[in-house]
């Protein structure tokens, strides 16, 4: 498992960020906090305040897969322990 944080800036990065994890084998979960849900759930990420990084938990350490979600990776900002 690798845990990685990222940023979701716009709606239309939420909908990219969605279809991209749709076409990966594995489970994927995104938390902040205690809160932590399916990264694929599109309603449920605008249940988070977007304007923060979220942490994202990847339960595929695949090369390819680690690769298709690095365009929303953010390096430097850990905040993400915050509600």
């Amino acid at each position: 498992m690798t845990e990685i944080n990222i940023r979701l800036s716009s709606v239309r990065d939420v909908q990219k960020f969605v279809g991209t994890l749709t076409t990966l084998p594995g489970d994927f979960e995104l938390t902040r906090g205690a809160y932590v849900l399916d990264a694929r759930s599109l309603m449920g990420i605008f249940g988070f305040d977007l304007t923060k990084p979220l942490r994202l938990r990847v339960h595929d350490d695949r090369p390819e897969t680690l690769a298709a979600i690095r365009p929303y990776q953010v390096d430097g900002e850990d905040d993400t322990d915050e509600q």
